[in-house]
């Protein structure tokens, strides 16, 4: 049933007092829960789970704002639509802030709670985040089947991720190894490739002398990190490299040290950078790394996970990262071994949480082997099982399979998917399996420890799409919405999530996760900045709720820019997003006044209609196939800018006006036919707005005399042939085009637009003038005219008179009807005065030598364009005077 009986809507549309009602009706009425429509085709959308370390922010509002979109289009079509809401648990983020709040309200650690009640309060955090959230996405509008909704740490999706771990683990997809992973010194964990932003920063490659232990020279090593020196175990230089092939095998000294260590030669080496010698230090860079593998080389490590220097660094014990390349540097110098120093700049990858320089470490850590995962993703993306829009994302997303080393999945943490593997304290042995074994896989020990680390927050939502729908169960809704159709996404996750989505549902489901990948940019500030807090250009969605409605922020977001690329968030583009839902709700109020109660609206009857009807029903015939083939493209921008374009100029400034000359007359018949027009195309607009703008589309819609229970559960218009009438359009389009050309002529005589005035129309051909007889009507009502003559060639035109040109006919306007010629004359005399004064003062100014050449440059640019202005407007009033007898 509606909300409320048919009415009239208030002066002034307030979201306020109509947003969370609408809302709440929508869910109380079921119309969010998937499964009502059995026999309908299924759509299905699983949202991108926010992180549950506080409040939405404005990338989240697009994001929502999209696949909501999306939803309510299909629903609209008659899809049995499923949008599955669920949040994230965001393991190194959140237990950040949760360790942070910890330290400044109560100045405790986590070490120092323990584990368990720590634990406690992050489920304390996430229950009030998670309400938080899911407040933020109901007051945006967001259609999601609530019984559905889903969190990564639930029970059935924490048991997908078991059987995951232990599957791919027994297929030899996950290995233990210690191997150089990126570390976080500051959140004290492991990070992936890809949480790690490498930032172009200036800094210094040294060149360090490192001598013959036998006393015959020294070769010169180039680096950027000498505070790691003391970890090296060897000098590489390039097999081929003339300069230094007779060094291979020698010893040589390690600066600072006691120590000597060994020349290799490695194709790693590239002969142009720096020196063409290379320290390999194979515990702190991961090329290092590989080189010390293939040459059997020991791994110390001189930093600790702390970030701070460790014994192997003698002296240097302590310091930081930073404070020991300074101490060293200065030590080489005095120690004569700094041969020079140089500036470049070079990438330094970064934690993307916390900016913190990530250090590369050599760890035991849970791995994945990528490749054979990659392998199979690559390929079925190049059979196009998955689309991307804008496609240009495909080839971004290929070279990353194409070039993915093993990923690293164990985070030092507490907050997360305990990583289901048990040590043997007798044997050593590791089991592996989907529940707490009772006693070790190899020997039968029963004194097992758990591994203390969780799993890579990665790990889990790149299950999101099955794992929602119940899986590893064969759950009606794995059958009924898996795989998923759509996924709405920004392109900095396409490595992060959308890759391992698409491996891992290959892998587990033998099918893509989802059809189609629709990528949406970032969201900046005015000026082209990422918003954040540190700059405080950040803009809080329920601020822009709060002060615009919902529905306005879902229409900036939605058309504000093309598929793929930013946008950047301007206030003005919410206020007009504001004024133009009033204006949609202003032309509802004004169709709704012209329903006397009890109005029963006649069929559309073509036969009946007036060619301002025709020309409307045409112009909605296209706005539907437009906005249809643009929402099926997901090209949000160009839908929006086609419905505002109908809705505000053809169906609000023009067929309003034209219905008018009905409304107000006196022909019965032809005031029911076009109210019946009225309400067809609002109903119409409605539908198609509804996905961009729910709640105020909704509102109106209840207001109609339409039947159906909710526009939210509505049919999507259709165009109908019959309506086909281009020559209406061409005929309408004079029409439109002549009362345009009068208002010009009389706002530039500033002429009033109520003064009544003469017009002679000389047309082309007869069927202009009988064209012109047609649409008389509309003439003389919004050119207020009081006379109208339309003929040939052979008609009398007024002279004076003021003329425009039109589609094949010239309209004239007797210049005495419009002003008083002799005040006219006298006006335009004072004003060639005027300008000419203008004229010679500025000519007189650059006719001085002295001033062109002693005067900033600017300024004379700037008064040469002042006297090409002058002169430009002095001739037009010329031209005016003379058109006037003088």
């Amino acid at each position: 049933m509606a909300i409320t009986e048919p009415k009239h809507l208030p002066t002034v549309y307030d979201p306020a007092a109509v947003e969370q009602r609408i809302y709440a009706f929508w869910e109380q009425s079921g119309y969010f829960e998937a499964g009502h429509r059995p026999g309908k085709p299924a759509f299905s959308i699983v949202m991108p789970p926010p992180n549950v370390t506080g409040m939405l922010h404005l990338g989240h509002a697009w994001d929502n704002t999209l696949q909501d979109a999306i939803i309510r289009y299909k629903r609209l079509s008659g899809y049995d639509t499923l949008f599955l809401p669920g949040t994230d648990h965001a393991g190194i983020a959140t237990q950040a802030r949760v360790e942070k709040h910890l330290q400044e309200e109560q100045g405790v650690t986590r070490h120092q709670l323990g584990r368990e009640p720590f634990l406690e309060k992050v489920w304390e955090w996430k229950q009030k985040y998670q309400k938080e959230i899911t407040k933020q996405i109901r007051a945006l509008g967001s259609s999601c089947d609530w019984s559905r909704e889903r969190f990564t740490l639930d029970e059935g999706l924490s048991r997908a991720v078991r059987k995951v771990f232990v599957d791919l683990y027994n297929k030899g997809l996950i290995y233990r190894g210690n191997r150089i992973i990126n570390w976080c010194p500051r959140c004290a964990t492991a990070l992936s490739d890809i949480e790690v932003e490498h930032v172009d920063v200036e800094a210094k490659l040294y060149h360090v002398r490192y001598p013959f232990a036998d006393g015959s020279g020294a070769i010169t090593v180039a680096t950027t990190r000498p505070e790691t020196m003391f970890a090296d175990v060897a000098v590489a230089v390039h097999p081929d490299d003339e300069r230094y092939r007779a060094a291979v095998g020698k010893a040589l000294k390690l600066p600072l040290t006691d120590k000597t260590i060994p020349v290799i030669a490695d194709t790693y080496v590239e002969p142009e950078f720096g020196t063409g010698c290379v320290k390999i230090t194979p515990a702190h860079d991961p090329n290092d790394f590989e080189v010390g593998l293939r040459h059997n080389l020991p791994m110390p490590q001189c930093i600790n996970a702390d970030g701070l220097l460790n014994e192997l660094a003698g002296r240097f014990q302590g310091m930081t990262r930073e404070e020991a390349r300074r101490a060293v540097v200065d030590a080489l110098a005095a120690e004569g071994a700094l041969v020079s120093e140089e500036t470049l700049t070079h990438a330094v990858g970064h934690c993307s949480r916390c900016d913190t320089v990530v250090e590369p470490y050599l760890s035991d850590q849970w791995f994945v082997r990528m490749e054979p995962l990659a392998k199979p993703a690559r390929e079925a993306v190049l059979r196009k099982e998955l689309r991307f829009v804008p496609d240009r994302f495909e080839k971004v997303f290929l070279h990353w399979l194409e070039n993915v080393r093993d990923w690293c999945i164990s985070r030092q943490l507490w907050w997360g998917h305990r990583i289901p593997a048990w040590y043997c304290a007798d044997c050593g042995a590791i089991t592996v399996a989907m529940d707490t074994p009772d006693a070790c896989s190899k020997c039968g020990s029963t004194t097992l420890t758990q591994d203390e680390d969780v799993l890579d927050t990665w790990f889990s939502s790149g299950l999101w799409p099955f794992s929602t729908m119940g899986w590893p169960e064969a759950t009606e809704d794995m059958a009924r919405y898996y795989p998923t159709n759509a996924l709405v996404t920004g392109y900095d996750i396409l490595f992060f999530w959308v890759a391992r989505m698409v491996f891992t549902g290959l892998e587990f489901t033998g099918q893509m996760p989802f059809r189609e990948v629709v990528v949406h940019g970032l969201i900046r500030a005015s000026d082209g900045r990422k918003m954040s807090k540190s700059l405080g250009n950040g803009v809080d969605p329920r601020e822009v709720i709060e002060k615009y409605g919902a529905d306005a922020l879902r229409f900036t977001l939605a058309t504000g820019t093309s598929p793929g690329n930013d946008q950047r968030f301007y206030w003005e583009k919410v206020e007009s997003s504001r004024n133009f839902i009033n204006k949609v709700w202003n032309a509802a109020r004004f169709v709704l006044m012209n329903l006397p109660d009890g109005t029963k609206l006649p069929p559309l009857q073509m036969e009946a209609m007036d060619i301002a009807d025709l020309w409307i029903l045409h112009r909605l015939n296209e706005t539907i196939t437009a906005a249809t083939e643009h929402l099926e493209r997901y090209d949000f921008g160009e839908a929006g800018r086609v419905l505002y374009d109908f809705a505000w100029d053809d169906f609000c400034d023009w067929y309003i006006e034209f219905s008018k000359l009905s409304l107000y007359g006196e022909d019965e018949s032809r005031k029911a036919q076009t109210r019946a027009v009225l309400v067809h195309v609002l109903d119409a607009l409605l539908r198609m707005l509804h996905p961009f703008i729910p709640f105020v589309t909704e509102e109106i819609w209840q207001s109609l005399p339409v039947s159906g229970d909710a526009l939210i559960v509505a049919e999507w218009p259709q165009a109908n042939p019959g309506w086909h009438r281009p020559e209406a359009v061409r005929q309408i389009g004079v029409v439109m085009e002549s009362i345009r050309a009068v208002r010009n002529i009389r706002s530039e005589l500033n002429v009033a637009p109520s003064k009544p005035i003469a017009m002679v129309v000389r047309a082309a051909d007869d069927d202009t003038v009988q064209l012109f007889e047609q649409t008389r009507h509309y003439l003389m009502r919004f050119c207020h005219l009081q006379s109208l003559v339309i003929g040939r060639e052979t008609i009398d035109v007024p002279d004076p008179a003021m003329s425009a040109v039109v589609s094949q006919a010239e309209l004239f306007l007797p210049l005495a009807d419009l002003v008083d010629l002799a005040v006219e004359r006298e006006r335009l005399r004072k004003e060639v005065a005027r300008l000419q004064a203008e004229v010679d003062r500025v000519e007189k100014k650059l006719g001085n030598a002295q001033f062109v050449a002693k005067a900033p440059a600017d300024v004379v640019v700037a008064e040469r364009e002042k006297a090409a202005d002058y002169r430009s407007k002095l001739a037009a009033v010329q031209e005016r005077l003379a058109s006037l007898g003088e």
